[in-house]
C-alpha cells in the first residue's frame, strides 16, 4: 500500500473515529451532560423552527388568497400577520369557551365538598357505632394525657422555619424559571417569524450546503426525500386539525341530542386533546366524564357509552381516511405508527411517527417497484388475485414419482413378457 496523502488521511480519520467511539462508549454520563447543555441552548431555536413549520401550513393558504398582491414582501408580511392573528383568535376562542365553564365546574365541585365530607363523617361514625369494640380500643389507646406536647410544638416551629426557607427558595426559582421561560418563548416566536419571512432563502441555503457536501446524484436524492418529508408533515398537520374539528363537532351534536351538560366545554376539550393521534380523545373522555359525574352519574355512564361508539366510528372510518389519505398512508399502518411512536417517545412520538412512516412507506413502494421492474416479474402475479402458482418442489416430486412409476411399469411388463415366453 502506497503511503500517499490520501492514505495517510484515511488512516488518521479511522484512528480518530475509533478514539471518538471509545470515548462515547466510556463517557456516557459526561456526554449526557454535554448533550443536555447543547439542547438547552438550542431549545428556543428548535421550538421556533417547529412553530414556523406548523404556522407555515395556514400561511401558505393565506398567501394563495393574497396572490393578487404583486409585491412579494408586502404579501409575505400580510400573510404572517394574518396567520398570527388567526392563531391568536383561535386560542382566545378556546380559552373563552373553557375558562367560564371550568370556573362554574370548580364552583360546583367546591359547593359539593362539605356535603361529601359530611357523608364520609356520618359513614365513619355509623361504622364505629355498629362496632363498639373498635371505638373502645381507640378510646383506650389514644390518650391525650400521655402525649408529648412540647415535642410537638418544637417540631412545628422547626417545620415552620424550614418551610419559610423552602418557600422563599421555591419562589426565587419559580421567578427565575418564569423569566427564562418568557424570554425563550419570545425568542422562539421571533425566530419563527424570521423563518417564515425568509423560508425560501433558508431552503436555498440548505440546498447549497447539501450539494456542496454530497455528490450530485446523492444530493438530488436527499433533496427529493426532504421535500417528500415536508409534504408529508404538512399534510399530516392539516389532516390532524381537520380530524380534531370533526370529532369535536360529532361530540357537540351527540351531546346536544341526548341533553348532556357542559357541551361547549367537553367538545372543545375533546377537540384539543384529539390533536394527539388516536389516544388523545380518551383523555378528553376522562375529563368530560368526570365533569358530568359530579352533576349526574347516570348521564356520565351514558356519556362513556356514547364516547366508545363515536370513538369506533372515528378510529375506524374517519381518522384513517382523513389523516391516512392526506399523507398517503393506509389506515392499518397509521395505527401501527401510532402504537410504535407512543411506545418509543410518548405523545411526541405519536405526532412524529405517522408522517415519518408515510415517508418510509413511499420510499419502500418506490424501491419495490424498481426491483420488480428490474426482475421482470409478470404483472398478473402482482394483482390482488394472482393466478395459482405451483411449487417447484412439488413439480419435481411429481416428476420423480412419474419416472418411478414408468420404470416400475416397464419392469412389470418385462416380467410378464418373460413369463409368457
Amino acid at each position: 500500500m502506497e503511503l500517499n496523502k490520501k492514505t495517510l488521511r484515511n488512516i488518521f480519520l479511522g484512528v480518530a473515529g475509533c478514539i471518538l467511539l471509545y470515548w462515547l462508549l466510556h463517557e456516557t454520563e459526561r456526554l449526557k451532560v454535554i448533550w443536555g447543555s447543547v439542547v438547552n441552548v438550542l431549545s428556543p431555536f428548535l421550538v421556533g423552527a417547529a412553530l414556523a413549520f406548523v404556522l407555515n401550513v395556514p400561511m401558505r393558504a393565506i398567501e394563495r388568497l393574497l396572490r393578487k398582491i404583486k409585491k412579494d414582501g408586502l404579501r409575505r408580511a400580510l400573510a404572517i400577520v394574518l396567520t398570527l392573528l388567526v392563531v391568536a383568535l383561535v386560542l382566545t376562542g378556546v380559552i373563552w369557551l373553557l375558562v367560564p365553564q371550568l370556573i362554574d365546574t370548580l364552583q360546583s365541585l367546591i359547593a359539593t365538598i362539605p356535603a361529601f365530607i359530611a357523608r364520609v363523617q356520618n359513614n365513619v361514625m355509623g361504622f364505629l357505632n355498629d362496632r363498639p369494640q373498635i371505638l373502645e380500643w381507640l378510646q383506650n389507646n389514644t390518650s391525650l394525657q400521655d402525649f408529648n406536647w412540647q415535642s410537638l410544638i418544637e417540631r412545628a416551629v422547626d417545620l415552620a422555619s424550614n418551610s419559610v426557607t423552602v418557600i422563599f427558595n421555591t419562589a426565587v426559582s419559580l421567578v427565575v424559571e418564569l423569566s427564562t421561560g418568557i424570554f425563550n418563548a419570545v425568542l422562539s416566536i421571533v425566530f419563527a417569524i424570521y423563518c417564515l419571512g425568509r423560508k425560501e432563502i433558508l431552503a436555498r441555503q440548505g440546498r447549497r450546503l447539501v450539494y456542496s457536501v454530497l455528490p450530485e446524484k446523492a444530493a438530488d436524492e436527499v433533496i427529493r426525500i426532504l421535500r417528500m418529508t415536508n409534504a408529508s408533515f404538512s399534510n399530516f398537520i392539516s389532516g390532524q386539525g381537520l380530524e380534531a374539528l370533526i370529532l369535536g363537532a360529532m361530540f357537540a351534536v351527540s351531546m346536544l341530542i341526548f341533553g348532556m351538560p357542559y357541551i361547549p366545554l367537553i367538545s372543545v376539550i375533546i377537540s384539543v386533546t384529539a390533536l394527539v393521534p388516536i389516544v388523545g380523545a380518551f383523555v378528553g373522555c376522562f375529563i368530560g366524564a368526570f365533569f358530568i359525574l359530579m352533576q349526574n352519574p347516570t348521564m356520565a355512564f351514558w356519556f362513556v357509552i356514547m364516547f366508545l361508539v363515536l370513538q369506533q366510528i372515528e378510529g375506524n372510518l374517519i381518522y384513517p381516511r382523513v389523516v391516512g389519505t392526506s399523507i398517503g398512508l393506509p389506515g392499518m399502518w397509521v395505527l401501527v405508527a401510532v402504537a410504535i411512536g407512543g411506545d418509543i417517545m410518548g405523545v411526541g412520538g405519536m405526532l412524529l411517527m405517522i408522517p415519518l412512516a408515510a415517508v418510509v412507506y413511499a420510499l419502500l413502494r418506490e424501491f419495490t417497484d424498481k426491483r420488480v421492474a428490474a426482475k421482470g416479474i409478470p404483472r398478473d402475479k402482482l394483482q390482488a388475485h394472482p393466478p395459482e402458482l405451483k411449487s417447484g418442489f412439488k413439480k419435481k416430486r411429481e416428476q420423480r414419482k412419474a419416472k418411478k412409476n414408468l420404470v416400475k411399469n416397464a419392469a412389470k411388463e418385462q416380467t410378464e413378457k418373460e413369463t409368457d415366453d
